[in-house]
């Protein structure tokens, strides 16, 4: 009997952001012969998008879950649990920081990053509820994954929680983002907006705080104010908190170099990643890091800020620079795009460093971590 996993999938509705990367992934992988998977939104009114959204082996629970009173029940109380408003399954995994208290099912949570507790300044005022619904799913005895050893340190340190019902799986990659023709035909909607043949500095990520782009804004304009004929490409969505981005690139002596493409499509991300010449991630901080990857998978060059988590998965493949310094970032691009033989030497560490990385490995990993928590459910039952 193939054993049955429900896993909250809320992060598909809109525009796809990381979490909900990881989360198509996910499900993507996870499905086989002794694995059932179906997926469900916590939403009233958004959730008929989800049978659209969903790869293919992945069944959907359609059922009215409406987020801000579910919420607000689940950080005080065990009421509702979902297996009343789901049915029964093995186990339910919480795959965006909240998982739903249950009767009879083992439980997994996955906490991408510790933001709301390290920078709650660089969060939007809806997610500094999630701390509570953690805590709450670890005293209670769910088990917790997170995408790095860094975030499982810190889960345990905040949190109390017992080291061994925490564990690291990063994020596989993507086969698709393997791309053998380097250069394809550029996407309509990017025709007019970049140009083949100059010099590119990319970013990708959603323009909010945490992401640091008005540092990067500072860099750049230090870049081409010393004589680096290149422009700078931001494809992302527009988050909350971007009035500062706006201050800093309206103050920019190089700000007709500067091209915001909002959020791109798959196609359009991959063409991005193929035909830049440099990829900087300025985070402030991470729980993971895929755009580095996305783009070293491409054998992109890639510059990343000093940051615990980026720096577990880019390895010595990337060139690093401080937190918040905005001329090292400067320097790093420029050594990038004015040294031929360097940027080629990175592209090849990069390339080498995205095999350790594929969802197969990652999916063995999440169903072993499965089979532990309900042969624990089970045990207690």
């Amino acid at each position: 009997m193939r054993l049955r996993v429900a896993i909250e999938s809320t992060a598909l509705l809109g525009s796809r952001s990381g979490i909900g990367e990881f989360t198509y992934s996910l499900l993507a992988s996870l499905p086989d012969k002794n694995w059932q998977v179906d997926a469900f939104a916590i939403s009233w009114r958004r959730r008929a998008q989800l049978v659209d959204l969903l790869p293919e082996g992945v069944g959907r629970i359609n059922r009215p879950l409406p987020a801000r009173p579910l919420h607000a029940m689940w950080r005080h109380s065990e009421f509702p649990p979902i297996d009343l408003l789901l049915g029964h399954y093995d186990l339910i995994h919480g795959a965006n920081f909240v998982v739903p208290p249950t009767r009879t099912s083992a439980r997994v949570l996955t906490v991408h990053d510790l933001t709301p507790v390290r920078f709650p300044q660089l969060c939007h005022p809806s997610v500094l509820v999630f701390p509570a619904l953690v805590q709450r799913a670890i005293d209670r005895g769910a088990f917790v994954h997170t995408p790095t050893e860094a975030v499982r340190g810190e889960v345990i340190e905040v949190f109390g929680a017992d080291e061994d019902r925490v564990v690291a799986i990063h994020h596989g990659m993507s086969a698709t983002t393997r791309v053998d023709d380097p250069v394809g035909s550029i996407p309509p909607r990017l025709f007019g907006e970049v140009v083949p043949g100059r010099q590119m500095v990319l970013a990708v990520g959603t323009i909010e705080p945490r992401k640091d782009y008005p540092m990067l804004l500072r860099a750049f304009d230090e870049l081409v104010g010393g004589g680096v004929d290149a422009y700078l490409v931001i494809a992302g969505a527009r988050g909350w908190g971007a009035d500062e981005f706006d201050r800093v690139l309206a103050r920019m002596s190089n700000r007709d170099k500067v091209v915001t493409l909002g959020w791109v499509s798959e196609q359009e991300r991959q063409w991005l990643y193929s035909n830049a010449n440099v990829f900087v991630y300025p985070s402030i901080y991470e729980g993971f890091g895929l755009p580095p990857l996305e783009a070293m998978a491409h054998q992109l060059p890639v510059v990343v800020t000093a940051v615990d988590a980026v720096q577990e998965v880019v390895g010595d493949a990337c060139m690093v620079v401080a937190v918040g310094d905005s001329s090292a970032l400067a320097d790093a691009m420029r050594a990038v795009l004015l040294d031929a033989e360097l940027a080629h030497a990175l592209g090849l560490r990069g390339l080498e460093r995205t095999r350790e990385f594929s969802w197969e490995r990652s999916a063995r990993a999440f169903h072993e971590l499965y089979r532990r928590a309900i042969g624990e459910r089970h045990g207690k039952s």
